[in-house]
């Protein structure tokens, strides 16, 4: 490889996975590396990150990529970082982690959440945030620790994401990434600021001056430092951009730039995504926003835990299965066979608090290959949920463009064709993450002059998947099935709570 050619680094941090990425000027992939991240389970329902062993993987993970491709940090001319959104990274008055980070699959603040759902806060929160109130935001997971380690909430010094905390460890510089913090319960949509009476009525108001400045994603947010181009092999001074939330680094990498064309994520969450020009009021549902990256645009999302996460789990405790032969099980089954169902819900739910996993209509005739196929149709089920609000809201959909694991199964697609009936579309893009970031970092040192301009010319292909009319018709009979079985759980809990 020339030592002329010059790179950009996107770094992913998500839910499993820290991947390290090098990419050209038009967008080739030229390396990937990645480690997988281990998150800790102190307690049931706690989601957590050593945040010291976080940033030594993904220094690790940088190096490794440098010495596998050969390239020397003076040939990579920006930096960009894709991670998880929500969830809690803080530090310290002295600017050391303060205790380990809280993932936004944890749900240790469920009881706060309940609290404020009867108390109307949700309510008087979403016109200003235009966001739902779960486990977890950080402003949830920060009430928490405010009244479960009160001397912990005292010395909180910055308030941050996951992007933001790797971002300080590469920089030195604080910053709160704009597409992710929109999104945290702690912004006000309209403005594009922090709002104070939003903490005020969340009780937390004593860490307004924790919350670092607000960046965009292609704004330069510091340089690298000497201490991280010595740990690294990058070079110090290299500008870092401001990067994305996940969400949105994987509806560029789809190609959305209209309403007509959905972005289907499925990987531990299950997100339905769109673009929109401005806010709307009034609407069917309580719609989440974000900011995106163009100005004047929004991404709008439905979304839950509720997505392939639930295979894996199941594969590991059946022993390692391989993707093509769990493909092989479910294809080797008729279309929507069965009663036999399976709810996604392992970690979390859309369909209430309350509601947890489980097979329902099991009976001995079944085998390891039905489980499977309830599992496939059961998260394309929990998908639809979120799919149906957002063609309530985009009325003219056509399309449904899908990344994440299980687009790599023509299997699951095609279910997901069949159950959805709208044109399944596979962009041919395998690691969103980090091809998302790097282009952050093209457009933040001026390769392009803005993120339209780079998709447009960083095009990939595209594989196309169609509805099959008469496999639609079986699966919309087995899906309403399904919501019935939620409908029914639904008043289970509610009969049970009566009775607390």
């Amino acid at each position: 490889m020339s030592e002329k050619e010059t790179f950009w680094l996107g770094i992913d941090c998500g839910g499993t996975y820290l991947k390290a990425g090098l990419y050209d000027a038009k967008g080739h992939e030229h390396g990937i590396n990645r480690q997988p991240l281990h998150t800790v389970s102190p307690l049931p329902g706690y989601a957590e990150r050593d945040m010291h062993q976080l940033w030594q993987q993904c220094a690790a993970t940088i190096a490794g990529l440098l010495k596998r491709t050969g390239v020397s940090g003076k040939q990579i001319k920006g930096v960009g970082i894709s991670a998880q959104g929500k969830g809690l990274f803080l530090l310290d008055k002295q600017d050391r982690p303060l205790g380990h980070a809280i993932l936004s699959s944890d749900r240790r603040a469920m009881g706060i959440v309940q609290r404020w759902q009867q108390d109307g806060i949700p309510e008087q929160l979403y016109p200003i945030t235009r966001q739902t109130l779960w486990t977890g935001h950080p402003a949830s997971l920060l009430r928490w620790v405010k009244e479960n380690e009160p001397q912990r909430y005292a010395q909180i010094g910055s308030i941050m994401m996951g992007h933001d905390y790797l971002r300080w460890c590469l920089t030195d510089e604080k910053g709160c990434e704009e597409s992710n913090i929109s999104e945290s319960n702690l912004y006000n949509m309209t403005t594009g600021q922090y709002d104070p009476r939003l903490t005020q009525w969340l009780g937390i108001n004593e860490i307004d001056n924790a919350l670092p400045p607000i960046v965009s994603s292609a704004e330069k947010c510091g340089e690298i430092t000497a201490q991280t181009a010595a740990i690294t092999g990058l070079a110090a001074g290299t500008p870092v951009v401001g990067g994305l939330f996940d969400v949105v680094s994987t509806a560029l990498c789809a190609g959305l730039e209209d309403e007509y064309t959905l972005n289907a994520v499925m990987g531990t969450w299950a997100v339905t995504s769109g673009i929109t020009h401005g806010l709307r009021n009034h609407e069917a549902y309580p719609y989440v926003y974000g900011r995106y990256v163009n100005d004047g645009q929004y991404i709008v999302h439905e979304a839950s835990p509720t997505s392939s996460a639930n295979l894996e789990w199941f594969t590991a405790q059946w022993g390692e299965l391989s993707f093509n032969e769990i493909n092989q099980a479910v294809a080797s089954l008729p279309k929507a066979s069965g009663n036999l169902f399976f709810l996604p819900f392992l970690y979390g739910s859309n369909a209430g608090l309350e509601m947890t996993s489980g097979f329902y209509g099991m009976q001995a005739l079944h085998t390891r290959a039905h489980l499977l196929q309830a599992i496939y149709e059961g998260v394309v089920f929990s998908h639809m949920t979120h799919l149906n609000r957002m063609r309530e809201r985009f009325t003219g959909v056509h399309t449904l463009r899908v990344t994440g694991g299980p687009a790599h199964s023509d299997i699951w697609m095609q279910m997901l064709a069949d159950v959805s009936g709208l044109r399944i579309e596979l962009p041919q893009v395998e690691e969103t993450g980090c091809f998302g970031a790097a282009l952050a970092a093209l457009v933040g040192t001026g390769v392009y002059h803005n993120f339209s301009d780079a998709q447009r010319d960083l095009q990939h292909p595209v594989r196309t998947l169609l509805p099959d009319a008469t496999a639609h018709a079986s699966y919309q009979r087995k899906y309403r099935q399904y919501q019935h079985l939620i409908e029914a759980l639904q008043g289970y809990h509610a009969r049970i709570k009566e009775h607390i």
